[in-house]
């Protein structure tokens, strides 16, 4: 007779620690090398490559936007959190990090351009660090992983209140990048959702 596969078990943490750990710091390392150009080449306006909204020259900041900041404070804003999200979100493998990171980015960037105030230019990655957040909050009940549910309720904790920058009312402050980024990040544990439901099967004996 043979039996069903064994439903694999969900992990709290990377599989490889340090690797991950090296993965997200080379990120972040672009992130600070992208800044640093900007920075003494001026002339290039990497800031202008951000998105902006229904203007159809600013659709490719969707692809750009994440990778760029408003400056070095922008971005020390971004990092601890990227890092420490990216690195919990690699506790899935590198496939499905990437999976939740392309469909928080396209979210976010959509979104922004549909619904942010023309002539405006949107920038940071900001909207990718909501998106991370709200599916690792969700993962776990997704999965039914105590582990990974503890892992939420600590992220919760300690950013949670972070969340209320989905809102509008901060100055200079791209609330609709984050808006989206977070229904990214909603979508995307809706699709593991769908993704770990069991599916029905025979067993032959």
């Amino acid at each position: 007779m043979n039996e069903l596969p064994e439903r694999r078990r969900a992990r709290v943490l990377p599989e490889k620690p340090l690797r991950s750990a090296v993965g997200m710091l080379g990120f972040l390392v672009v992130l600070w090398a992208i800044e640093l150009v900007d920075l003494l080449l001026p002339a290039l306006a990497l800031d202008g490559a951000g998105i902006e909204p229904r203007d159809v020259d600013g659709l490719d900041g969707i692809l750009w936007a994440p990778l760029l900041h408003f400056g070095f404070g922008h971005l020390i804003a971004n990092s601890v959190p990227l890092f420490v999200l990216g690195w919990l979100l690699l506790s899935g493998g590198v496939r499905q990090f990437l999976g939740v990171t392309a469909v928080v980015w396209l979210v976010a960037g959509v979104g922004t351009w549909l619904v942010a105030d023309g002539g405006t230019t949107h920038a940071g990655a900001s909207g990718v660090v909501f998106g991370w957040m709200v599916f690792l909050l969700l993962r776990g009940f997704v999965q039914r992983s105590a582990g990974q549910i503890v892992v939420a309720l600590v992220l919760f904790f300690y950013w949670g209140g972070m969340l209320w920058g989905v809102l509008p009312g901060q100055p200079n402050v791209s609330w609709e990048g984050h808006l989206f980024g977070a229904l990214g990040g909603l979508l995307a544990a809706l699709l593991l959702a769908r993704r770990s439901r069991p599916r029905s099967g025979r067993l032959n004996g």
